[in-house]
């Protein structure tokens, strides 16, 4: 997934044209975006525009944290309705994340769903707790965990802390930190680097820079908040042809089962091979049309 667009769960009018704006996913959102006296017409929405067909993109929806009143409900009420995903917040280590999928397992038994269908999308640094375990995510044994993600304006609250970017938009050292938790972790367990919003949403230079450098670092995606970031996103994550076409030649000049490789004078290894099919296999279900 390169591009997803958080869409207020409670606002009809941004549910109708979310699709439209070219995410590869859309995440329905009940927590951040909604006020609490409309989290019950949230859940509801959600449900509703999740049983009116298929759509173009993916459609999960962000849950609200575990310390809520409110988590149960959702997930009561939108798991029925089988989104692609859950989205879950602000955790505070890897037992929140066992928690969930057990309780979607019991809720897609129940409801005749396909077991493991559901997946789920993890924000791993909004909390300090969540931030100091990182490294407990790699004893978790969860299946449908397909990428996890993180957040810096939460982590912030959480230590009464101020912006966490200087006046030149770089990240202070927690929150680099904990970006860089996220990307390792990622690696590590095998699932999608999901990188964080970029809050400006008008600035399209400074996010096109962003997310150039995001991929250079080896997230693969980011989450977007307003239907403009889309287009940017998905162009600064997909590999470009020249990058294709080079992956593809290294890929040709290892099929003789050689350990290196020499092209256009400069020799190639075996890591240089997994970058090769890495670009690849991110191409292929986009040319595929699925």
């Amino acid at each position: 997934m390169r591009s997803l667009l958080f869409v207020p769960a409670d606002s009809e009018r941004k549910l109708a044209k979310a699709d439209s704006a070219g995410a590869d996913a859309l995440i329905l959102d009940l927590e951040d975006s909604v006020a609490a006296e409309r989290k019950p017409l949230a859940r509801a929405l959600a449900a509703e525009y999740l049983g009116a067909g298929a759509r173009h993109a993916a459609v999960w929806v962000r849950i609200n944290d575990l310390a809520s009143r409110e988590s149960a409900a959702d997930l009561e009420t939108v798991v029925a309705a089988r989104p692609a995903g859950i989205v879950l917040p602000k955790i505070l280590g890897a037992a929140d994340i066992s928690a969930v999928a057990v309780r979607i397992a019991t809720l897609e038994t129940r409801h005749g769903l396909p077991a493991g269908g559901i997946g789920l999308l993890v924000l791993v640094t909004e909390t300090p707790a969540a931030v100091l375990r990182m490294a407990q995510l790699l004893d978790l044994t969860c299946e449908r965990l397909q990428a996890i993600s993180w957040g810096a304006e939460d982590l912030s609250a959480a230590l009464g802390a101020g912006d966490p970017r200087t006046s030149d938009g770089r990240w202070r050292p927690i929150y680099e930190y904990a970006r860089t938790q996220c990307l390792l972790a990622a690696h590590a367990l095998s699932v999608e680097a999901i990188d964080s919003v970029y809050v400006d949403y008008r600035d399209a230079t400074g996010l096109t820079t962003a997310c150039e450098s995001s991929r250079y670092d080896g997230f693969g995606g980011r989450l977007a908040i307003h239907p403009d970031q889309v287009a940017i996103i998905n162009a600064s994550y997909t590999p470009s042809d020249s990058e294709r076409r080079q992956a593809q030649r290294i890929v040709e000049a290892f099929a003789a089962g050689q350990g290196t490789v020499s092209l256009d004078g400069k020799m190639y290894d075996r890591p240089h091979l997994k970058a090769a099919q890495r670009v690849l296999r991110s191409l292929a279900p986009r040319e595929s049309g699925s």
